[in-house]
């Protein structure tokens, strides 16, 4: 993988230039976790209980693990409670794998950010992310290690998409696929997880996570707000390009083919009954979610805009059935509301 960029250096050092960037430094410096003493590792995880619960939570009424949809006809006919579980389990496996890469990603793709973001109140807080960053693939793998049953590789889709980001000399680019794509992915994917889960020590762990996933969010708006304001018509069109692609991309990832692979059972005759799985239509429910309405408070939703005819990414995301998020809640100020570390923190000191 190649870094293309060049280190920018600034000479003005000026802190609080960009307010809210300087508001988002100072929350994060106050709101860091650590990951060893801050979790309760000691619990035993009941990963067999963890995967019927969340079942449960998905489908009401479900007495076992079998879908509430026809598999015949597939590879899946004649599948039990039993095989159903093995399933939920791989996934479980997988699905966490990738949170931990994707945190690898961002971990990186943060560090850059430190390098070629010429302002110093960007360079501050990007550098409290790349701590954040390291932090969350410190607790994924080692809950993968120590609960879990193992690791699965990068998702093809995922490994692309983290290729194209790092590879992109610009900045905003860099911005654009991480701060906004790949972690308004990770804020909903952990937020259903979260919901779903009753594993107390998962549940914490994602807690937390999501406190610092917001923060990374609302520094890609606040950032690419002000720059995409002074870019051409051609320029802006090429972000909206590049964020079609980052979502469509995401979204093929929830796919999961590794562990189709892994059970040797072909994918491509699965993918109809696949779309009619409860948690996966939630999943990407929750994942444009956060995507939509920040592409449209960065002014992507809409750009390109005259007679008569809408934006271009705007017409994309009407094809992909996902216009309907437009006006959920942004992330430029959500962070606060999900700071649950100072929350605990808090409720100690009463």
């Amino acid at each position: 993988m190649t870094d293309n960029a060049d280190a920018i250096f600034t000479w003005n050092y000026e802190k609080g230039e960009r307010p809210a960037l300087n508001k988002l430094y100072e929350k994060a410096k106050t709101s860091q976790w650590n990951g060893q003493t801050d979790l309760p590792w000691h619990l035993d995880v009941d990963i067999e209980k963890s995967i019927r619960d969340q079942n449960a939570a998905l489908n009401p009424g479900a007495t076992d693990l079998v879908p509430p949809f026809d598999v015949s006809g597939t590879a899946l006919e004649g599948w039990g409670d039993k095989e159903f579980l093995a399933l939920g389990i791989e996934m479980q496996n997988h699905l966490l794998s990738q949170f931990m890469h994707g945190e690898q990603g961002a971990l990186i793709c943060t560090a850059k950010i430190v390098e070629t973001v010429p302002w110093i109140d960007a360079k501050y807080y990007a550098a409290t992310q790349v701590v954040d960053e390291a932090r969350h693939v410190e607790v994924f793998a080692q809950y993968l290690d120590t609960k879990l049953t193992g690791h699965y590789p990068i998702n093809a889709h995922l490994r692309m998409l983290l290729d194209d980001i790092i590879d992109d000399s610009r900045w905003d680019m860099t911005y654009l696929g991480m701060q906004i794509m790949v972690e308004g992915l990770a804020l909903a994917a952990f937020g259903m997880m979260h919901q779903t889960t009753t594993e107390p020590l998962l549940k914490k762990l994602l807690r937390y996570v999501m406190s610092d996933e917001a923060r990374h969010v609302a520094f890609g708006v606040l950032s690419l707000e002000e720059f995409y304001r002074e870019l051409s018509a051609a320029e802006i069109r090429e972000r909206q390009e590049f964020a079609f692609e980052a979502a469509v991309r995401m979204r093929d990832r929830f796919l999961q083919q590794e562990v189709w692979q892994r059970l040797e059972i072909d994918l491509k005759p699965l993918i109809p009954i696949i779309q009619q799985d409860p948690g996966r239509m939630l999943f990407q429910q929750l994942l444009f979610s956060k995507i939509v309405p920040n592409c449209k408070k960065l002014g992507l939703l809409d750009a390109g805009a005259a007679d008569g005819r809408k934006g271009w990414l705007r017409e994309r995301f009407e094809e992909m059935g996902v216009i309907q998020f437009e006006d959920c809640a942004d992330t430029g100020e959500e962070y606060v509301e999900l700071d649950e570390v100072a929350a605990d923190r808090a409720g100690a000191e009463v």
